[in-house]
């Protein structure tokens, strides 16, 4: 089994169920109909101009912030694009903490060797 992308798809459901209405969010244009492999202008046709644009960190590319409001009630979304410009990731978090996810993912684990000075504590660090 991949680790790595286990990790990854563990964090992003935690960081989801943790902070999401998801179910509230999922008739929006940006949601419904944004799908992998659009260009960044199918995107902006859809959804309009992001709040704002970054270069990914961790993986070559770009990510677009959106913010989905609802009785008062914000919620981010990030569509992310890979190096050919293409979408490969949506999501209900900023383009920020899927850059963190992804990196988080990468890093490799010291579980029970006693190696990094933390062992499991995690958490801090952010």
């Amino acid at each position: 089994m991949n680790t790595p992308r286990l990790t990854l798809f563990a964090a992003l459901v935690m960081l989801s169920s943790c902070t999401s209405n998801s179910h509230i969010y999922r008739d929006q244009p940006l949601v419904a109909q944004v799908e992998t492999g659009m260009s960044k202008d199918q995107v902006e046709r859809i959804g309009g101009k992001p709040l704002a644009v970054s270069n990914r960190t961790v993986v070559p590319g770009t990510c677009y912030d959106y913010m989905f409001t609802n009785a008062g009630h914000k919620q981010p979304f990030n569509v992310s694009f890979d190096y050919s410009g293409k979408v490969d990731h949506t999501s209900f978090i900023t383009c920020a903490q899927w850059s963190r996810a992804q990196q988080k993912s990468r890093e490799p684990s010291h579980k029970g060797s006693g190696v990094g000075g933390m062992g499991g504590m995690g958490g801090s660090g952010y």
